[in-house]
């Protein structure tokens, strides 16, 4: 692990059991932490500005390698003074690597290999060879070839001047047998090292590199992944992979990864942010979180709620919001909560209308920060055990 707070330090500020609040020093400012972190795939966090976003309460948004390599492409944005500058972005940025698109583009993504349906097919973005050298794929606008390797990775997240780039890796899917995962985290090894030799020499001055661990549902495959990602000079540590088949085994795949990593290294949980699930990984330990639900959610007509019967959302678009007068959630200071009911959203949403999905992206990610808040809250004052039992079985994040 590199220490260099020139480029980025975390300091623990309270525990409680693993879990624990910190201070999350970047180059565009400070961000408290556990923190959630929102997508701003392709330079945007969708429906909202990056004012709105900020007036939210974050500090860190996750910019898409893949999806801002596609369009509007690495050097229109480094012209344009770095992807805080083109987005017209203070805080601080971390961009993936495109390795997970690299597995939406084989698998089909998360839900499907849940689902066990596989690639999603029809259109012209798919994978065509993952090698040594890196993954040749179809571009999802126009069908053209592209390849991406970890030094082509590095290149694109340089121009984008993140503060926070993540290593070029492959993320397999659960049900990948132990052969297989075994010899891809070997390789997202050898990738973590080529990330780092070309970093070294062409990386921004200040921009920090987090590597990858992987290793699927396997606990030895696991742990060496972790010893060999801290052995290396990265600045924090992302755990990644689809961590399992459902939430119980993604808990335990959890469980048995944490424990092994520095509790001085930052920590950060790729693609997780159910209410239910940022309350166990905060409990285990984890910093900082981004995932598209909140975003994806709202596009849906869905917006979160303290309901975990219905996987804390409640669906908008549903006949029974006709005529309801009350807010989305009750004592929620979201725009959404504080002029509107759900029959007025469930109207717009249900048209289609741009401002439901606005207003609702605004929503669920004000409460997401409300969660947040609550646990660095619960945290500091080490009843954060009570506070996430309590969340999860359906408490508003401000009374718990």
């Amino acid at each position: 692990m590199r220490d260099d707070p020139a480029r980025l330090s975390f300091e623990r500020t309270a525990t409680d059991g693993a879990a624990r609040t910190g201070l999350l020093k970047t180059g565009h400012g400070p961000v408290e932490t556990p923190a959630f972190v929102p997508l701003a795939t392709s330079g945007t966090v969708r429906g909202l500005s990056s004012a709105e976003v900020e007036g939210l309460g974050y500090g860190m948004v996750l910019g898409n390698t893949y999806h801002l390599l596609v369009s509007p492409g690495p050097d229109r944005i480094r012209e344009a003074g770095g992807l805080h500058s083109f987005m017209g972005w203070d805080g601080a940025i971390i961009t993936d690597s495109g390795g997970f698109q690299v597995f939406s583009l084989a698998h089909g993504g998360v839900a499907d290999e849940i689902k066990g349906t596989g690639r999603r097919s029809g259109g012209p973005a798919e994978t065509i060879s993952i090698e040594e050298e890196g993954v040749t794929f179809r571009s999802y606008r126009d069908g053209s070839l592209l390849t991406l390797s970890p030094e082509a990775s590095m290149e694109v997240q340089a121009a984008l001047a993140s503060d926070i780039a993540l290593v070029f890796d492959e993320c397999t899917p659960a049900s990948a047998d132990r052969d297989y995962t075994a010899a891809s985290t070997a390789r997202t090894h050898r990738w973590l090292d080529r990330c780092l030799a070309w970093h070294e020499v062409n990386g921004p001055v200040g921009q920090a590199v987090y590597g990858i661990v992987q290793g699927g549902v396997f606990e030895d495959l696991r742990r060496e992944s972790v010893e060999y990602v801290t052995s290396s000079a990265v600045d924090g540590v992302a755990i990644g992979g689809t961590l399992g088949r459902d939430k119980e085994e993604m808990g335990g795949v959890l469980s048995m990864t944490m424990p092994f990593l520095p509790d001085a290294a930052p920590r950060h949980l790729l693609g997780i942010g159910e209410v239910d699930d940022l309350m166990r990984g905060i409990g285990l330990g984890v910093d900082t979180f981004d995932c598209a639900v909140p975003t994806r959610l709202a596009r849906h007509g869905m917006a979160l709620a303290p309901e975990p019967e219905s996987r804390y959302r409640i669906d908008l678009r549903k006949s029974r919001m006709t005529g309801d007068e009350g807010p989305l959630v009750e004592g929620c200071r979201c725009e959404a909560c504080s002029n509107h009911t759900r029959d007025y959203l469930s109207y717009l949403s249900r048209a289609e209308e741009l401002t439901a999905v606005h207003l609702l992206v605004g929503h669920n990610l004000s409460y997401v920060e409300s969660l947040m808040e609550g646990a660095r809250r619960a945290i500091r004052e080490g009843r954060y055990g009570g506070f996430a039992e309590a969340v999860i079985g359906g408490a508003v994040p401000w009374e718990a």
